[in-house]
């Protein structure tokens, strides 16, 4: 058993189902003098046995004078409620429970019974899944204040050392069935695994020690790399396209800060090599002058709506505010921006709405010459594409009038001299910043 992940003061509070893997890790820390407490987690799924193992659990360590947590929980519901497995929505619950009991009881460490057997199984069921180094460095020895010094002891081992001390244990039924593709991997690809090599499970545990390293090297270099190219939510789009794979596809998950599949590397990498965007789960990732900007959020789509004339009429989802006036003749107090727009009513076909972008939206600028799309005008204004669907766009029955921040179309711009005009301005609405 590996010690030198257990503290040497302070209190180690040890998982224990009552099984064999977890008997072995309370009794082998007691006789080893480290001063521990034990944490069981009822998942509600085994009915009257889930409950022995609990009370067996429960007076053990009334027996032997061990400080005792325990919680009972609803790992089905859970799984229904969070949309996951029911092997995920009981790790995560006992873990969350074994974190309180740390918490409450002021243990240093957490110590889970991980065997090397469980960590050949694990490696397995990710080579399977098609897991890069990280999934084939199998179950990590820390993470966070949870120890696992148990992965070089076998569960042959374990057996032996119950069966020796004339330790009690019990047993989960649950483990002699197939139901789950953790058991499907204990009870037959191991034992045949172990007939091309006996010790099978002793080798799987280099080969994992050796590619966490690996990884841990590859982590490094795609943190230095983020270091000169990056800074908290982006990075340099060229650099990060023409980096090594192994480099790049460490730097994208550390950008995003989750784990992410194989297709949202891809599609995150492929952007940045396009100057495009990628949605990967929880947020967006998308160029903006050269850098690969993490977590920007798309803007609102705007609904249709017609504008009011004279009058007002709000855009909450954009913050704006728009008023129309008319005006008989040119008005005198003229300020023109791209945000205020000035319209001669007799070039306006039907009515005017006010809405989001569309596929083909184009129209020719005031004093440009030329046509240009709302995608070209974006560009060069330097709008980012995640807030191109919060632009307002005023369109009238022939198309597009005008955009906020873009100007106006030609065909029915007003100026001096002209009659019959109507003045469009766009505002914060109350309570926004303009």
């Amino acid at each position: 058993m590996n010690t030198d992940l257990l503290p040497r003061d302070g209190l180690v509070l040890c998982a224990v189902s009552g099984g064999a893997d977890s008997m072995y890790l309370l009794c082998r820390l007691r006789e080893l003098g480290y001063p521990v407490a034990a944490a069981h987690y009822n998942h509600g799924l085994r009915g009257p046995e889930a409950d022995r193992d609990q009370a067996f659990v429960r007076d053990l360590c009334a027996k032997w004078d061990i400080p005792f947590r325990s919680e009972k929980g609803d790992a089905a519901a859970y799984a229904v409620r969070a949309h996951m497995g029911l092997e995920q929505a009981g790790r995560e619950l006992r873990y969350a429970f074994l974190e309180r009991a740390a918490d409450a009881l002021g243990a240093a460490v957490i110590a889970t019974a991980h065997t090397a057997d469980d960590n050949a199984e694990t490696v397995l069921l990710h080579l399977a899944r098609g897991a890069g180094l990280k999934g084939l460095g199998g179950i990590p020895p820390v993470r966070g204040r949870v120890v696992r010094p148990m992965l070089d002891v076998t569960r042959q081992e374990v057996e032996r050392y119950l069966r020796d001390k004339g330790i009690p244990h019990v047993e989960d039924a649950s483990n002699l069935e197939d139901d789950f593709a953790r058991n499907r991997v204990r009870h037959g690809a191991v034992p045949a695994l172990e007939t091309v090599n006996p010790a099978f499970v002793c080798a799987v545990g280099r080969s994992a020690r050796l590619l966490r390293a690996d990884e841990a090297f590859l982590e490094k270099l795609a943190r230095d790399f983020l270091a000169v190219h990056a800074d908290e939510k982006s990075a340099d789009a060229r650099a990060l396209a023409e980096a090594p794979w192994p480099v790049a596809s460490r730097a994208v998950r550390l950008l995003a800060g989750r784990e992410l599949g194989l297709s949202h590397v891809e599609a995150v990498l492929q952007a940045a090599r396009d100057g495009g965007a990628a949605d990967v789960p929880g947020l967006r990732a998308a160029c903006h002058k050269g850098r690969l900007v993490f977590g920007a959020e798309s803007g609102p789509r705007l609904p249709e709506r017609v504008l009011t004339v004279p009058g007002v009429t709000d855009i909450p989802e954009a913050g704006l505010r728009v008023c129309v006036t008319q005006f008989t003749d040119w008005p005198e107090d003229v300020h023109k921006s791209y945000n205020i727009f000035f319209f001669q009513c007799e070039n306006i076909c039907g009515s005017i709405t006010v809405a989001g972008r569309r596929p083909g939206d184009r129209f020719r600028p005031a004093g440009r010459g030329c046509t240009k799309t709302l995608k070209q005008l974006f560009l060069e204004a330097g709008i980012p594409s995640w807030e191109r669907d919060g632009v307002p766009v005023l369109r009238d029955e022939r198309g597009v009038l005008g955009a906020y921040g873009l100007g106006a179309d030609e065909r029915v711009c007003a100026g001096p001299g002209d009659k019959n005009i109507l003045r469009i301005v766009f505002r914060p609405m109350p309570g926004e910043r303009g």
